[in-house]
């Protein structure tokens, strides 16, 4: 095999290395309010954001395209470049994930992508209107899963507010069961799709489809898929714990309009018309259930938890960023 052919062997294994961890990451997600109100049991509530994150991932692949033509400029891109970026990425996201703190994958490959490049020939490469779109997007839509929470919560309270507790909690577990897959499919079909891109783009470094080709071949979206699918069913605990009990505690109604509201802002960034914009999956579900909890009352959201991943947040893209470009300049010395 050609040190070209290997280096590509290379860049695949670590972009699925990067959804499989993606995957166990962002398990929390899909099924912590679930999991939380006891609507499913773990095991199940896994294997549901398992089966239906595959299913998600194969839908579509807008956001794959942003990913290869709206960060960077294809030509520039090596496979040097984005190695660096997937390792930045998947060392930010196992740190984040040993400590239990919810953080975006989506912002540390975006981060590293744009760290690497630079590294490689400077500011010049960014594609700063795609890049600015993609950031806008990442940094209003947990703002937007905040106001819909709420207003989803008020207008759930108004129609459900007579019932008793323990009907309102019987019947709204079922209901999170749907809210859970609905999610869970969701999250597949926007989060994996930032793997098929960086894929994708090491395809044409290595001149093995066309600039003009945007779209991620069948085989890598089965695989990116199959990657993400493995992950989630591996689990990911730490970060349930704080994303189920620690931002607020959850009842049924709760959860079922957090993952209602998560599922409307993910929907829609993947498949509107002219968007197709990665967004953090992370970000809309912890504003979601803040937007939930502030419709109890505000001191209800224990926001010094919010602050610390707020921290993580700013924090993620610059980091990651650093982390690629020195990535990118020990492997432009030994390759």
């Amino acid at each position: 095999m050609t040190s070209l052919g290997m280096m590509l062997v290379i860049v695949v294994f670590l972009a699925l290395a990067f959804d499989y961890i993606n995957g166990f990451h962002d398990t929390a997600n899909a099924i912590a309010t679930s999991v939380s109100t006891r609507a499913l049991s773990p095991k199940r509530a896994v294997m549901l954001a398992a089966t239906l994150n595959l299913i998600g991932a194969l839908y579509s692949t807008g956001v794959a395209q942003t990913i290869v033509k709206d960060i960077v400029s294809p030509k520039y891109v090596t496979q040097e470049v984005v190695i660096a970026a997937l390792l930045s990425a998947i060392a930010w996201n196992l740190l984040t994930w040993y400590f239990g703190i919810p953080s975006s994958s989506s912002h540390a490959l975006i981060g590293g992508m744009a760290g690497a490049a630079v590294a490689k020939v400077g500011f010049s490469v960014l594609h700063w209107q795609g890049l600015g779109k993609i950031l806008a997007a990442l940094i209003i839509s947990p703002l937007i899963g905040i106001g819909l929470g709420f207003i989803i919560m008020k207008s759930l309270a108004y129609f459900f507010g007579n019932f008793s507790p323990s009907k309102l909690n019987h019947g709204f577990k079922k209901m999170q069961i749907v809210s859970a897959g609905l999610l869970a499919f969701n999250h597949g079909s926007n989060d994996a799709q930032k793997s098929m891109g960086i894929i994708t783009m090491a395809l044409i470094a290595a001149g093995l489809q066309s600039q003009s080709v945007l779209a991620p071949p069948l085989w890598v979206k089965f695989a990116c898929a199959l990657a993400m699918a493995a992950g989630t069913a591996a689990g990911g605990w730490k970060i349930i714990r704080t994303m189920g009990g620690k931002i607020f505690k959850l009842e049924p109604i709760n959860g079922f309009a957090a993952d209602l509201t998560s599922s409307i802002v993910i929907w829609t960034a993947t498949v509107l018309p002219g968007l197709h914009l990665p967004v953090s999956t992370t970000h809309v579900v912890s504003g979601s259930i803040m937007g939930v909890g502030s419709a109890k009352r505000v001191s209800a959201v224990r926001w010094g938890v919010a602050q610390q991943m707020l921290v993580a947040w700013v924090v993620t893209i610059p980091t990651t960023s650093l982390l690629a470009a020195l990535c990118y300049y020990v492997l432009s010395k030994i390759l």
